[in-house]
């Protein structure tokens, strides 16, 4: 018989680990920001979580995305990309990556047909402000510097 921890169980794991991962001076948890506000460690931990379930299965458990993820599926359709370094989410702006995670691509790039799903009922905007900064906290610091950059000079525009 299979065993399933409860989210609450995972969480409280998840922010022991962050917790010591900060303290041991990790580059990567240096200012992780929202929207320009300051992320801390217990919603980038809800964050991580909530990545785990509702994320994972397409955009990888690594934030790895697809196999071939520039490449086109055979349905006309692009596969996940990742959301680690290697992938362009870090090229956004905070406001459009809540945008598309909230409500879909169509959001930004009207008649654009993805498999991706708005969130947007299934996740508060809090939670997705957490997904967001968890996803933002595995960035190398160059990385997250230039997103800040972006979502400083973002006026509002996709």
């Amino acid at each position: 018989m299979r065993t399933v921890l409860p989210a609450t169980l995972v969480a409280a794991v998840t922010v022991t680990a962050l917790t010591a991962w900060a303290a041991g001076g990790n580059a990567q948890t240096a200012e992780v920001t929202f929207l320009g506000a300051p992320v801390g460690v217990e919603t980038i931990a809800r964050g991580n979580v909530l990545y785990a379930e509702s994320c994972a299965s397409c955009h990888g458990i690594e934030l790895e995305g697809q196999p071939d993820w520039r490449r086109r599926l055979d349905n006309g359709r692009m596969p996940a990309p990742p959301h680690d370094a290697d992938g362009h989410t870090w090229h956004h702006a905070d406001r459009q990556l809540f945008t598309i995670t909230k409500h879909g691509l169509g959001a930004i790039l009207p008649g654009y047909d993805s498999d991706m799903p708005a969130f947007g009922e299934l996740l508060s905007d809090e939670e997705i402000a957490a997904v967001l900064a968890y996803i933002k906290s595995t960035w190398p610091e160059r990385e997250r510097g230039f997103q800040a950059e972006v979502t400083a000079g973002d006026t509002g525009g996709t």
